[in-house]
């Protein structure tokens, strides 16, 4: 099958490939692009020949299968750029070497000056499988703040930084956070939930400048393994002004559809009040930097996860909501009558069951809403009904594997084998109708092949295989990690997949993930990357003219 325009056309590349899997059914053999768009295809090697003029760039990939680029429905680009600019901490892999690293660093701040990580680190990844301890941190920096955020819900700081930020013995915990003690009531260093924030408040990070110049690195970074586009979950406004600047000074190598954070710590006409002087609403942008919505958070991380059954490894506790659900209801019901999407981080059942009935007040009130308006960010832990509610009631749901491939046993002893074998079950969202998109959540360059694989196997990164019951074919996670996405971001006209009229957001695998063994796609990477019919990846030249 060949399409191709109905007015004869000069194609500016034309990519001969071993197979074309369109994510729609069609497996072709030759895409034809013009400017940023596919314009052709075919299933014949030979059969959009009579489009290649003289200036036609003709590709011969015949050693590789062609995909849409992957679409991330919730990735932290923002952070992951800032975390090139941080104390490397994600490298270490013992809680000495993350420390001589915090150490190395205050020897060279100046005076006052706080010492800030990369948040993409994890005590997994350390010989004693622990977090550095207040102590340890104290010993490193005794006169810098130090905070070492672990992705967005936890952190470990020291004395210096708790002092900063006004923490006492006696300061009590506010709703949605949690701040560490020992025992005997001292603070151990830990922060949780809305604590992160309440300390991140006093750390001056890096500015817009520094900011545009880091997303340049990361988008980089991402676009080689495969990437076209990004979901950016939570910026603030001054990072959406770094996000433009990147975008005006050609820095920005995939696609990004920002979410700006509505923080439980406001009151709700001070939200409303935020969310009117935006002066835009969902879909304000164009086809490079689009803003997705707006993005709210019910509960915390694997620590403060809202649970209906309490913790394993500790009985008196079942996690936090920081949402009222009368004000949350309020502030959405608004936002949406503005314009805006809506999606909402809910981790543990009881999260996304108060969540559910928010959306449900919030639709009630606006009538009819588009696929897509009102969003599950993750449902990581769901039951059947949670599950059969959702889809009744229209609401899609991003998924993220790499959480558990990356943090399963520190979830195998917080909530225990059960629950954790039961994370993120796609099979059963999808047996039961549920409109998904695929992403990762990891805060650094991540493998899409890497997350595929572990849809697949459910195989992680140290705590073995969980939940094989719940494991989906290949085909069906490219899908959701492609179509998924465009239609999760309204944009299932343009992206995610290879036809023609489509932007030409393209990778090139040397091996055909549909044809290969699974256990091979973990360390698969791509020969090259194209945006819009611009090469962003290209390390060999393959797509030089």
């Amino acid at each position: 099958m060949t399409r191709q325009p109905a007015e004869p056309l000069r194609l500016e590349y034309l990519i001969k490939a071993g197979a074309v899997h369109s994510m729609t059914g069609e497996t072709y053999r030759s895409v034809g692009l013009r400017g940023p768009e596919i314009v052709a295809v075919s299933a014949d090697l030979a059969g959009l020949d009579d489009l290649a003029g003289g200036s036609t760039t003709v590709v011969d990939a015949g050693d590789l299968t062609l995909l849409p680029a992957f679409a991330d429905s919730h990735e932290h680009l923002m952070e992951a750029s800032r975390n090139t600019l941080l104390v490397p901490v994600d490298t270490a892999r013992s809680v000495a070497e993350f420390t001589g690293m915090v150490a190395a660093a205050a020897r060279d701040a100046a005076p006052g000056e706080w010492v800030l990580t990369s948040i993409g680190w994890h005590e997994s990844n350390f010989a004693e499988n622990r977090v550095p301890t207040l102590a340890e941190l104290d010993a490193a920096s005794p006169d810098h703040p130090v905070l070492a955020r672990r992705g967005g819900h936890f952190a470990v700081v020291n004395s210096a930084a708790l002092r900063a930020a006004g923490i006492g013995p006696d300061t009590p915990d506010r709703p949605g956070g949690k701040i560490g003690r020992l025992a005997g009531g001292g603070r151990d260093g830990t922060l949780e939930g809305g604590a992160v924030y309440q300390v991140a408040a006093f750390a001056p990070g890096p500015g817009p400048a520094q900011l545009a110049g880091a997303l340049g690195v990361a988008s980089a970074a991402y676009a080689a393994l495969g990437v076209g586009t990004i979901r950016e979950p939570m910026i603030t406004l001054e990072e959406f002004l770094a996000y433009q600047d990147a975008r005006d000074q050609g820095l920005l190598n995939v696609r990004v559809r920002p979410m700006i954070r509505i923080g439980s710590e406001l009151a709700d006409d001070a939200a409303i009040a935020l969310i009117d002087g935006l002066g835009a609403r969902s879909g304000f942008g164009d086809d490079l930097l689009r803003i997705w919505g707006l993005k709210f958070v019910m509960d915390g991380g694997v620590e403060g996860a809202a649970m209906e059954q309490p913790y394993a490894n500790d009985p008196g506790n079942s996690g936090h909501l920081n949402w009222d659900p009368a004000a949350m209801t309020r502030i959405c019901s608004e936002a949406v009558r503005r314009g805006w999407r809506i999606g909402t981080h809910a981790v543990g059942d009881r999260a996304v069951r108060t969540l559910l009935g928010v959306y449900e007040a919030v639709a009630a009130q606006a009538g009819p809403l588009p696929p897509w308006t009102l969003v599950i960010e993750h449902a990581l832990v769901t039951d059947a009904t949670l599950r059969e509610r959702a889809v009744r009631d229209g609401f899609g749901v991003t998924v993220q594997f790499p959480l558990l491939w990356n943090m399963a046993s520190e979830m195998l002893v917080t909530w225990g084998p059960e629950r954790t074998r039961q994370v993120t079950p796609i099979d059963q969202w999808l047996a039961a109708g549920a409109s998904l998109a695929a992403g990762t959540d990891i805060v650094r360059p991540f493998n899409p092949m890497t997350n595929v694989w572990g849809m697949v196997t459910r195989g992680t990164k140290s705590a073995g295989i969980q939940g094989p019951e719940h494991a989906i074919d290949v085909a069906t996670a490219l899908r959701l990690y492609t179509v998924g996405t465009a239609a999760l971001n309204h944009e299932q006209q343009r992206l995610g997949s290879i036809t023609p009229g489509k932007l030409a957001d393209l990778v090139g695998y040397p091996g055909d993930p549909l044809a290969a063994d699974p256990d091979d796609l973990a360390e698969l990477t791509p020969a090259f990357t194209m945006m819009g019919g611009r090469a962003t990846y290209d390390p060999d030249k393959r797509l030089a003219p």
